[in-house]
């Protein structure tokens, strides 16, 4: 393999790593977002005690 492919293989290598990262940069942005959302959520429950018991017996 000749330097000129080696080059041009590590530079497609960096981009997909470099892509990867700032894709699951988002993920991880989004989950946190659902996790606050859902948290306010749960927080403002109009009734209080709603869901601290839970019947796991069929």
């Amino acid at each position: 393999m000749d330097i000129s492919t080696l080059s041009t293989y590590m530079s497609m290598s960096h981009l997909s790593t470099n892509v990867d990262i700032a894709v699951m940069s988002k993920i991880l942005d989004t989950a946190e977002a659902s996790g606050e959302a859902l948290t306010e959520m749960l927080e403002a429950a109009p009734i209080p005690g709603l869901g601290e018991l839970i019947d796991i017996r069929a």
